[in-house]
């Protein structure tokens, strides 16, 4: 039978390998690519078309998110299973709106990341029971999440540019990492901050982490 072939994204090495060898004790998992960043797991996405992509949320020039509706952007039927330290309710609307059918956290058992993976291949939704269990609360208190909408708003470049920024690269840098002018990282910035009425780098940044775009942890290094 077919092994169900597996691209791993996840930017901590140590982590990473950790992952591989775990899954490669599977008889019926291939390891066929693994990416450090989401910029590089989207282009081995569409380069080798893997059954499923376990994808960290949280990632250098290219969040998980963005990467996951790049990915479903260009491979409509790929199946993406999140991967996360955290487990706020933000992060897994996002990731579901983004397109995963799955979110998991780090803390789950080898033994239930297995089991997503191939619940996910068969076209099954798998959560961690600690997230299913807060969205069927959130269910039923469901109000409009404005973070959220304004998210929805924003183009893939520009999801580019914020992370960028929350992540503390100044314009130029931006420009460089993205390939674009230095006056078109500028538009960018300004239409972000139209958008989501927001008028500073720090505002951007508690904005960026609200809405799962990049971790908590990042924040202490740009403001």
């Amino acid at each position: 039978m077919k092994p169900i072939t597996i691209l791993l994204a996840e930017d901590h090495t140590i982590v990473r390998e950790g992952f591989r060898r775990m899954l490669e004790l599977e008889d019926d998992f291939e390891i066929i690519a693994e990416a450090a960043d989401g910029r590089q797991a989207v282009a081995l996405a569409k380069k080798f078309r893997p059954d499923v992509l376990l994808m960290d949320i949280a990632m250098p020039l290219l969040n998980g998110l963005e990467a996951t509706r790049q990915v479903m952007k260009a491979l409509p039927t790929a199946r993406v299973l999140m991967l996360s330290a955290h487990n706020d309710y933000a992060y897994v609307e996002n990731a579901i709106q983004a397109g995963a059918m799955g979110f998991l956290l780090k803390q789950t058992s080898a033994h239930e990341v297995c089991r997503a993976i191939r619940e996910v291949f068969a076209g099954k939704s798998f959560f961690s029971p600690t997230i299913t269990k807060r969205l069927a609360q959130q269910k039923l208190s469901a109000r409009p999440n404005q973070s959220r909408q304004s998210a929805a708003e924003l183009t893939a470049r520009e999801m580019e540019v914020l992370q960028l920024i929350a992540e503390g690269k100044a314009n130029k840098q931006t420009a460089s990492e993205l390939g674009i002018g230095l006056k078109t990282v500028e538009k960018h910035r300004e239409h972000l901050m139209q958008k989501l009425d927001i008028h500073d780098t720090a505002g951007l940044t508690r904005y960026a982490i609200s809405a799962g775009i990049i971790e908590s942890s990042v924040q202490l290094t740009i403001i």
